[in-house]
């Protein structure tokens, strides 16, 4: 059980390390192709420094996750683990109702599982 927490965990932080590389890094290309439709391809250029900040946020969230992963004392990594999980759950929830309902499946519900799974240790 501890393995697949952790394991579901670190899922979680490497999405968000890809979130940030797509978005700090990736907007005008990437980006484009990932919210192909849901913004024209005019405003992603104008909107480039717009979504590098939201990506220092993920990055953010990243750290969290895999501080939480090496912190030794059991208890810690797990309250640290939960901290930041629920705020990707959140963050997911807020983007489902706001942007697309396809932001809980993608980022909420990972974060989601892995509490399941922290809780169940």
């Amino acid at each position: 059980m501890i393995l697949i927490a952790k394991l579901l965990v670190a899922l979680v932080a490497l999405e968000h390390i890809y979130i940030l590389y797509m978005e700090m890094f990736a907007w005008e290309t990437l980006g484009k192709k990932t919210f192909k439709g849901a913004l024209p391809d005019e405003l992603f250029r104008p909107t480039k420094t717009m979504a590098a900040n939201q990506g220092l946020y993920n990055g953010f969230l990243s750290a969290g996750l895999i501080w939480s992963l090496l912190v030794q004392d059991p208890a810690w990594s797990r309250y640290i683990a939960l901290f930041f999980l629920g705020c990707v759950v959140v963050a997911g929830i807020f983007g489902a109702l706001t942007a697309s309902r396809k932001i809980f499946f993608v980022q909420a519900l990972p974060a989601i599982l892995a509490i399941i799974f922290l809780y169940m240790i």
